[in-house]
């Protein structure tokens, strides 16, 4: 499926059959729109953005408003699309010249097939008659998620002061805005507010693509930035999910997220490095497990405050805002609070006991892949089972890797013979 994306009216010549993509505009019957506000709310908040982070972030807008529009069900083999994109940016002479590597970065988030094309005509970043430059030292991505929770705590008991930066989803919003002022966080929430004509694709392997682009726009803006230094951005994940290995054959791993994957933040690194962005990716926790996270967070108090009203679930808002508490991330979040153990795990699960013999608890999809994993472990051994998960050349410490994922695994293990699934 072939997409122009770009200001209202942008055009392509010689392009014509394409879904027309309009980027911080109104977009017309049968066109998809993107952006929303989020152009409104960073001129508002007189941040002066680096123009190369601004056609980033035009750039993760466009890839963003495809994944939601095009269907995998119509694909060959109703998974892979064929995406191309014509994109609006400013600098289109320097992201010609990253198109293959920007390829490369989405086909590995995705596993779609992109083609990508670089056009003059995008927004830049909006003017700042009395622009502000933020004096923290940092931008910290705050989802309302444990593992970003934690990150936050963390920096801000070790001297850290980031800026946090949400990407604001229906269900998280309040929680998001709570973490950031009980650590006395500036924050800024953002949407891309996707909006298209015809059927959504569930799946979006590649919106997380937008809330880093959102983190990056924002730590150029930052003093530090401004007078020359490097800037950290943290995107705080454990590291079982981050690798997020496929648990059995069926399983394959273009069915989990690939959000914080070593390969997927180092290729990213190296088109900021060429496009002269001066903001380093850091994920503090790509050799810990979640339940490693939780015990050693700096604040347990405010850990224990807000632990339970996290949010975890991947599939949380088709549960009503509330967590499943059968899929891998639920799983794992399950596991850690065991791990932890310094409070009782109140998160109200709409399935929570998974000991029961049905398809809905203990015969789910995700709740048997574990098993599996689980038993193959015990069977063949951990290599075997770990297969070709850490093959990446973007991850450096293999060794590292494999211990963390194995102790990730044991956790999940607890979990299971608690339940008797095992």
């Amino acid at each position: 499926m072939r997409f122009v994306c770009g200001p209202a009216g942008f055009k392509v010549p010689g392009v014509e059959d394409a879904m027309q993509v309009v980027i911080y505009g109104k977009a017309e019957d049968g066109q998809v729109s993107v952006g929303g506000y989020a152009r409104e709310l960073l001129d508002k908040a007189h941040l002066e953005i680096s123009p190369q982070a601004w056609d980033f972030l035009n750039i993760a807008l466009s890839v963003v408003a495809a994944d939601f529009t095009a269907l995998r069900a119509k694909s060959a083999d109703a998974w892979t699309r064929q995406i191309s994109l014509e994109i609006a940016v400013q600098d289109s002479v320097f992201w010609n010249t990253q198109a293959r590597a920007l390829e490369a970065a989405l086909r590995f988030l995705t596993t779609d097939q992109w083609t990508l094309a670089f056009h003059p005509g995008g927004y830049g970043p909006p003017a700042q008659m009395e622009a502000l430059h933020p004096i923290e030292d940092s931008v910290v991505l705050l989802s309302g998620g444990l593992d970003s929770l934690i990150g936050a705590i963390d920096l801000v008991e070790q001297g850290v002061k980031p800026y946090a930066v949400s990407q604001i989803v229906r269900g998280d919003g309040e929680k998001q805005n709570l973490f950031a002022k009980s650590l006395g966080l500036s924050r800024i929430g953002l949407n891309h507010v996707a909006k298209s004509p015809g059927e959504q694709e569930p799946s979006q392997r590649a919106r997380s693509i937008v809330f880093l682009a959102f983190g990056l726009a924002v730590a150029t803006s930052l003093d530090r930035y401004h007078l020359g230094e490097t800037v950290p951005l943290y995107i705080c994940e454990n590291g079982f999910i981050a690798i997020n290995p496929p648990l059995t054959m069926s399983r394959l791993g273009s069915l989990s997220t690939r959000t914080a994957h070593p390969e997927y933040l180092g290729r990213l690194q190296q088109i900021f490095d060429a496009a002269g962005i001066n903001v380093q990716i850091r994920n503090p926790y790509a050799l810990v497990t979640k339940g490693e996270m939780m015990v050693g967070c700096k604040n347990q108090d405010l850990l224990k405050q807000h632990a339970v009203a996290s949010t975890s679930c991947g599939r949380f808002q088709r549960f009503g805002y509330k967590h499943c508490g059968r899929c891998v991330p639920c799983q794992v979040r399950r596991a850690s609070f065991k791990r932890w153990s310094a409070l009782d795990d109140d998160t109200w699960y709409v399935y929570d006991n998974l000991s029961k013999d049905d398809l809905q608890h203990g015969r789910f999809e995700d709740v048997r892949s574990v098993g599996m994993a689980l038993a193959n472990v015990a069977e063949n051994g951990f290599e075997q089972w770990l297969g070709h998960s850490l093959s990446s050349s973007f991850i450096h410490d293999r060794q590292g890797y494999s211990q963390m994922l194995a102790r990730g695994l044991d956790e999940l293990g607890v979990l299971h013979r608690d339940y008797r699934l095992i």
